[in-house]
Order: structure tokens, then C-alpha cells, then sequence
């Protein structure tokens, strides 16, 4: 596997190599195509007609405010805690999702959607959510080798970037 390992983090078994870029690269895509809709062309933006400010701004705002605190705390217990070694982290953040900082993300983007209402930004987010689909059953092949049972009974209990609204019993 063509994986990426983080030097100064060693116990963490690692992402996938181009993850990053990739999230950087479709950051930069969905701002433009939502600027450029939300704010200059308005050439999918009608729904703003039907949808009120006082629907669509509170609502923007709770998708945020979700997105960023699990962002905020998938990075706090991965990278704000020292461990020896790696483990599945089973607490927290990582008991609603296994991947709670690409859920945040995903709701980040989700949160500016629902605030302009751009239905380009919105056939964009479908990408971003496919690649962070991708990187993370990538990721979630990384921790099965590392983990095997243990992680393989988290997948169980655990939703990957939503929450499992029936949950395993085994």
C-alpha cells in the first residue's frame, strides 16, 4: 500500500499518500464553485426564493457548528494525546464515527451549501463526499491489517462518516 506516514507521529499507522493533496485540491474547487455561484453568477442558486434566510442561515450554522466540533475533536485525540503506540480510538468523537474529521469536513462544506443554497455546491459536495469515501475505506484496509478483530468489531458498532443508526450487537 502506498502509504503516508506522519515522522513526527509515530503512533499512528498512517493515511493515505495523496489524502491531503486531495483534500486540498477540492477545497480550493468547491470555494471557487460556491463564491462563484453564491455570490456572482447565481446561476443555481433559486432555491433561495423558495427556502427563507431564517430557514436556511440557522440551519447553516448548526451543520457548522457539528462539522467543526467533530473536527476539533477527532484532531484533539489523535493528535493531542501521546500514546506509545498505535490504538484504535474508541472514545469520544470516534465513538459516533471512525472518521470524524473528514465527517466534519464534509459537514463544513454541507454548512456553506445550505447557507447560500447552490445547487452546484451542492452536486460538488457529492465528489468531495465520494473522495473522502475513498481515502477512508483506504484507510480503514490500513487499520484492519494493524488491528484486525479489535478494529474489525469497531466497524460493527461504528458508522465510518455517519452514525450507525442501528448498531451491532456483536
Amino acid at each position: 500500500m502506498s502509504t503516508k506516514k506522519h515522522a513526527d507521529h509515530p503512533n499512528l499507522t498512517g493515511e493515505y499518500r495523496w489524502g491531503d493533496a486531495g483534500q486540498l485540491v477540492l477545497f480550493v474547487l468547491f470555494l471557487g464553485i460556491w463564491i462563484t455561484d453564491s455570490f456572482v453568477f447565481h446561476y443555481s442558486t433559486f432555491l433561495q426564493e423558495v427556502i427563507p434566510k431564517y430557514v436556511s442561515i440557522p440551519v447553516a450554522g448548526m451543520v457548522l457548528v457539528a462539522g467543526w466540533l467533530l473536527a476539533r475533536g477527532g484532531m484533539k485525540a489523535v493528535f493531542g494525546t501521546d500514546r506509545e503506540k498505535p490504538v484504535v480510538i474508541r472514545t469520544g468523537v470516534f465513538g459516533i464515527v471512525r472518521h470524524p474529521i473528514y465527517t466534519g469536513a464534509l459537514l463544513f462544506y454541507l454548512g456553506a451549501v445550505c447557507f447560500t443554497l447552490s445547487i452546484a455546491s451542492a452536486c460538488f459536495w457529492l465528489i468531495n463526499l465520494l473522495f473522502y469515501i475513498l481515502i477512508s475505506r483506504y484507510e480503514e484496509r490500513i487499520l484492519t491489517e494493524a488491528f484486525s478483530a479489535e478494529y474489525t468489531s469497531y466497524k460493527k458498532k461504528t458508522g465510518m462518516l455517519f452514525p450507525k443508526l442501528r448498531r451491532s450487537k456483536n
